[in-house]
């Protein structure tokens, strides 16, 4: 396990994604502004990028571009920087009719598009960061499927490439990573790469140290990484994918608790990494530092 000290750690908070939370915390964040303070409340604790999701009014997860760009708007409108990372995991759900009759699929969550509807957002806003997980996966219980094939993440990558945007592999199990080293080799994604280890996410990797040293030990050594874990593992993984010489991510996307029974609101997940990272010994890189460190563009 790598424990050499590096030449800093940057935090990304996930504020909200699209996950049956709104109805478990009051501070999950739900309209654009709303997702926006959010975003700006991280920073302000040290976080250097914010990634995005989108609501609808009910809470319910969205791909709405007029969402997108009022958060992004209201964003790099204030006087506070921070790294815009948006999603586009959003369009590649399938939820299947029943075990025993699975055509045709349910019409409750299947929402499956193209792979320009699909990035329409990035396109349009161009954030300095969008995600793109590499694989499809069981997720959770019941007939859901996250789908992402390999025709639709070349097709989303290239979209992305054209936008000037950086992509974050998103990685939710071993096969995961080999897809994205296969697409960097191709030049699908181009350097610097940087991946997120999405750990603990039923069925995808478990989160315990075995699984995690195995993805972490498949990363090559010009990757950036980043590693979270969802849940009551999320703030133990921000001590361990430092010291695993990786950067680390938090935030209510992940889990709603700072400790046993007490709702968190982002900034204060933040601060709690920012404070156990500081105990270390990191340095907390700005998002200034992280814009020059995986050479991202700020547009306008």
């Amino acid at each position: 396990m790598q424990t050499q000290q590096h030449p800093g750690v940057f935090i990304t908070c996930a504020v909200t994604g699209g996950g049956d939370t709104v109805g478990k915390s009051d501070k999950v964040p739900v309209t654009p502004e709303q997702i926006a303070d959010a975003c700006i409340e991280a920073a302000q604790a040290g976080a250097a990028i914010t990634h995005i999701h989108v609501r609808d009014d009910d809470g319910s997860a969205s791909r709405d571009v007029g969402k997108y760009a009022e958060v992004v708007e209201r964003v790099r409108a204030s006087d506070t920087d921070v790294v815009i990372n948006l999603t586009a995991g959003m369009g590649g759900d399938i939820v299947l009719g029943s075990a025993e009759a699975p055509f045709p699929v349910s019409a409750d969550g299947t929402d499956m598009v193209g792979a320009t509807e699909r990035v329409a957002h990035v396109t349009e806003l161009r954030p300095e960061i969008c995600t793109l997980d590499c694989g499809t996966m069981n997720f959770g219980a019941g007939d859901y499927i996250m789908t992402n094939t390999p025709s639709q993440l070349e097709a989303m990558a290239e979209l992305m490439n054209a936008a000037g945007t950086r992509i974050e592999i998103e990685a939710f199990d071993t096969g995961h990573l080999a897809h994205a080293k296969d697409l960097a080799k191709r030049g699908v994604i181009p350097d610097p790469v940087m991946v997120q280890l999405c750990m603990g996410i039923p069925w995808g990797a478990p989160d315990d140290l075995n699984t995690f040293m195995a993805m972490r030990n498949n990363i090559p050594d010009d990757w950036t990484f980043s590693a979270f874990s969802i849940g009551r593992n999320q703030l133990k993984y921000v001590s361990l994918a430092a010291m695993a010489g990786g950067n680390v991510r938090v935030g209510l996307e992940d889990n709603l608790y700072l400790d046993r029974g007490v709702l968190a609101s982002n900034g204060d997940l933040v601060a709690r990494a920012k404070t156990i990272l500081e105990a270390q010994n990191y340095t907390v890189l700005t998002p200034a530092q992280v814009r020059d460190n995986l050479q991202l563009t700020k547009h306008a």
